[in-house]
């Protein structure tokens, strides 16, 4: 990383210099760590949108490019090439694994797949009808209940093992979220399935017949895993690191990246997608829901089209559309009236001139919402999936974070806007 340049500011004719630093890929950033001692200053940027929180080497986005990249790869191949876990021990180790690697890290995660017998009566705690994320947000925090002996993060092998721990039981909580709120019971993993397949087990089985995963239905589940396991410094995962850097516990931390990720802002985007599609209803009223969508008066919002960050096509877009064209020629479901309407309003969005100027492309969200549905996944579960996929890029973020020489705790400024000092008054005196 260079920092051979610098950028000069002038405060009241007083002039100062900031070191440039140049990393792998993307802008330059000006290092204004010593601004308040030089100048008294301090910048103001709502949302960080300026603003580099960290050096990381583990995901990379160019959003003009579409280019979406984990430890230098580029996901089209990591999901065409890789299965989830693969994936996984790249983020969390820097290399992908040779096959000795792989099938030690799949033995280790399967392990660890059973939760604490205990930790089955927190689910009775909770209403039936209670939203799986708000399950989850409280099952996945009392995990550092269970798993205290393992949390001295100063040791490699206690980081190593609760990072195991979280990848290997994200599985397991999020289908026994699912199995409560239907009233089932829950199904303990498989050891002889792999990560995906089992958790599908978990999910649709029953103790009344072997569960038989659909290889075609894992790998497209699978590839979602891949395609939402990280990406960069968004909101979630700066609340993780946010959350670890004041020494909380791994559980803890990720326990709050759940709970930002289901904001609808944030994490609900495919289920957003559905409810829209739910809303629209059939193709014949497609084209009056897309005039509605270019109407600047109209407050209806064309879902799964666009991306905050990808001012191009969203390189994990191109890998769902394949997957969920595979998924409904296997189910039988090209016919069906929810995805024939999905695939009107792609195919009208991709062609209308108004959408392709302003590239409100479908997204991964688009797509990834139209495969879980034919999956038989209910839309509640949607970001509960997204939080199973991302705890992998979370704990990787946390990690790299506290074993950061120059790692602090987080304590963002503010710019003050409220009363001036100002004494109290007697009570005879207030208006």
């Amino acid at each position: 990383m260079s920092t051979e340049r610098t950028a000069t500011l002038t405060v009241d004719g007083k002039t100062v210099e900031f070191p440039v630093m140049t990393g792998t890929h993307g802008p330059d950033v000006i290092d204004i760590r010593t601004l308040g001692g030089k100048t008294g200053l301090f910048t103001y940027d709502s949302g960080f949108l300026s603003t580099a929180s960290c050096k990381s080497n583990i995901t990379f986005i160019d959003g003009d490019k579409g280019e979406l990249l984990y430890r230098g790869y580029p996901i089209e191949q990591l999901a065409e090439k890789c299965n989830f876990l693969e994936v996984a021990y790249l983020l969390k180790n820097g290399e992908l694994p040779n096959a000795g690697q792989k099938a030690d890290f799949e033995t280790t995660i399967k392990r660890h797949t059973m939760l604490h017998d205990q930790m089955t009566k927190f689910y009775s705690g909770f209403r039936r009808d209670a939203h799986p994320m708000a399950v989850m947000v409280g099952v996945v925090g009392a995990l550092s209940a269970f798993y205290h002996e393992a949390l001295d993060f100063s040791d490699a092998e206690h980081r190593s093992i609760s990072i195991n721990r979280l990848i290997a039981k994200l599985p397991t909580i999020v289908a026994m979220a699912y199995k409560y709120n239907k009233g089932e019971p829950f199904m303990y993993p498989r050891n002889d399935l792999d990560y995906t397949a089992n958790f599908m087990h978990m999910m649709f089985g029953t103790p009344c017949e072997k569960y038989e995963p659909n290889p075609v239905l894992v790998r497209a589940l699978d590839v979602i895993f891949t395609l939402h396991a990280d990406h960069e410094q968004n909101a979630s995962t700066s609340t993780v690191r946010l959350a670890g850097s004041s020494g909380a516990n791994p559980f803890a931390c990720i326990s709050a990246g759940i709970a930002c990720l289901w904001g609808p802002a944030h994490g609900g985007a495919n289920e957003a997608c559905l409810n829209m599609l739910e809303e629209i209803g059939d193709v014949s009223r497609v084209n009056e829901y897309i005039a509605r969508a270019k109407d600047k008066n109209d407050s209806f919002k064309l879902m799964g089209f666009g991306h905050r960050v990808y001012k191009n096509f969203d390189p994990r877009a191109t890998l769902m559309r394949k997957v969920c064209n595979e998924v409904l020629a296997e189910l039988g479901l090209e016919n069906d009236r929810l995805f024939k309407l999905a695939m009107e309003l792609e195919k009208i969005a991709l062609e209308d001139e108004y959408f392709v100027e302003k590239k409100l492309y479908p997204n991964v969200d688009f797509y990834s919402g139209i495969v879980q549905k034919a999956l038989g996944i209910p839309t509640s579960m949607f970001t509960c999936i997204f939080a199973l996929a991302r705890t992998v890029g979370w704990i990787t973020q946390w990690e790299e974070m506290i074993t950061d020489p120059e790692y602090k705790i987080g304590r963002p400024r503010q710019l003050y806007t409220g009363a001036a000092r100002r004494d109290v008054p007697a009570i005879a005196q207030r208006p």
